[in-house]
């Protein structure tokens, strides 16, 4: 789906359609190097209360630990309907991060292969559905001496909690 349009590509299977994804990769490639965001300006943009800060990691990596204020749904889970739910709007500012942004935290941030990163997958999951206003944390942050702030069970667990 790009957009709201179903484009059949597969005559096996009508809505699967991988040149599709292939070109848009491309297109959508250009895009995100220009919307890959600093430490500091991720800290300044989920400060905006109409930011969408998103973790797309699993429900159970997201319980045990996560950017604070993110809202959390698994790429696995994305479909127009549970995306509207959290950013109803298309042109809302959405900001993402992934696993491969943070080092030194093994099991909730457990780095993946680089071509796998949920960042590039999310990053063009979302622009498929509609939403093009969406920012990506570059670096790779120590999650220990990173400025931003965390939540979660381990959190608490450590007595950390805010």
């Amino acid at each position: 789906m790009v957009g709201n349009s179903l484009i059949a590509a597969d005559p096996g299977n009508p809505i699967i359609d991988y040149q599709q994804f292939i070109r848009q990769v491309d297109e959508v490639g250009k895009l995100r190097e220009k919307r890959r965001i600093s430490e500091e300006q991720f800290i300044e943009m989920i400060k905006d209360p109409e930011t969408v800060l998103l973790d797309a990691r699993s429900e159970a990596m997201y319980k045990l630990l996560h950017v604070r204020g993110a809202v959390n749904l698994s790429l696995p889970d994305f479909t127009a309907e549970t995306l509207a739910k959290i950013i109803p709007r298309k042109e809302t500012r959405v900001v993402i991060y992934c696993n491969n942004n943070f080092k030194n935290e093994p099991v909730a941030f457990a780095p993946k292969a680089s071509a796998a990163s949920l960042n590039i997958h999310s990053f063009n999951a979302l622009h498929s559905y509609g939403y093009t206003n969406v920012y990506e944390l570059k670096p790779l942050l120590d999650r220990h001496s990173t400025k931003i702030p965390f939540a979660g069970t381990s959190v608490q667990a450590k007595g950390n909690a805010p």
